[in-house]
């Protein structure tokens, strides 16, 4: 089961934190941003670059799927509460 960060943590070295909504939007806008530079390569014939910016659009689809995840865990952990963007 996958579990939210506890309330009022604190991020240390060892055991980071993140802000979910911010991370949330930043995973969003990577993989427009991706995929749209996947297709201006593809379209310029520069495969390999075309390539490298499909493997960093998954990579965002993944951490996207990690980062809701998390936040539904939260949900379910503080159901009512509403989070701004960076917490």
């Amino acid at each position: 089961m996958t579990r939210s960060q506890p309330r009022r943590a604190r991020g240390t070295v060892g055991h980071a934190y993140s802000a979910l909504n911010l991370r949330l939007v930043l995973a969003g806008f990577g993989l427009v941003s991706m995929v749209v530079f996947a297709v201006l390569a593809f379209r310029a014939d520069v495969a390999w670059l075309g390539v490298v910016c499909v493997v960093f659009a998954v990579i965002a689809v993944v951490d996207l799927a990690v980062i809701q995840r998390r936040r539904a865990a939260r949900r379910r952990e503080e159901p009512g509460v509403r989070h701004s963007l960076f917490e």
